[in-house]
């Protein structure tokens, strides 16, 4: 006798909904195509969100809006602005809800930049510099170009938002979580920029 066929539960596909905020019936797709691995069919949707917004990347996104958190009694303060392609988009609670966790995550992590490109070259050099001068010596320039880029990796990611493991998940990157939004969203979504202030701070 074979065996019946994996069928997603409703409450199944609405714990991944709630997950992802996936339309219903991309989370039953993904948890049929992972055969109920809750965490594959989470992996799923995100490679698809990450595909459509690799698709959507070079429309323009000239709407959106500025979201602010302010935390620990008003002592910090961030304010985000977080672009999309439609004014329709901009008002819908799944964006202002994206824009609103990007700006508590800036809050939290303090990043120095959006992402890699808005890192100044003179910073780059200095730091690769540093770097270079940190890898021990009588390693080939082979080994130590391969410590230096790694940490310059490690560098990137502590301090571009984009790169960051998103605070309320680190298992995905603030850019996996804004890839995810495009996906159910179907816009390109962008953070323009940022800024974070803590009293007393110059």
């Amino acid at each position: 006798m074979s065996a019946t066929p994996y069928q997603p539960k409703a409450e199944d596909v609405k714990k991944l909904r709630e997950a992802t905020s996936a339309p219903m019936m991309d989370c039953r797709t993904a948890l049929l195509e992972a055969g109920g691995d809750f965490e594959r069919a989470k992996a799923l949707l995100h490679e698809r969100g990450a595909v459509q917004a690799q698709k959507k990347a070079e429309r323009a996104a000239n709407e959106g809006l500025v979201a602010s958190y302010v935390h620990a009694g008003g002592k910090i303060g961030v304010l985000v602005e977080v672009n999309s392609e439609t004014d329709f988009v901009a008002k819908s609670q799944k964006f202002g809800d994206l824009a609103r966790d990007i700006a508590m995550h800036v809050a939290a992590m303090s990043p120095q930049y959006v992402d890699r490109s808005g890192v100044p070259p003179e910073v780059v050099e200095r730091v690769r510099a540093e770097l270079a001068a940190s890898v021990p010596p009588g390693k080939s320039a082979e080994v130590a170009q391969k410590i230096v880029d790694g940490k310059l990796n490690k560098w990137y990611e502590e301090r571009c938002l984009l790169d960051q493991p998103f605070v309320k998940d680190d298992s995905m990157t603030v850019d996996d979580l804004i890839k995810g939004a495009v996906g159910v969203l179907g816009e390109n979504i962008r953070v323009r920029r940022f800024a974070k202030f803590a009293l007393g701070d110059n």
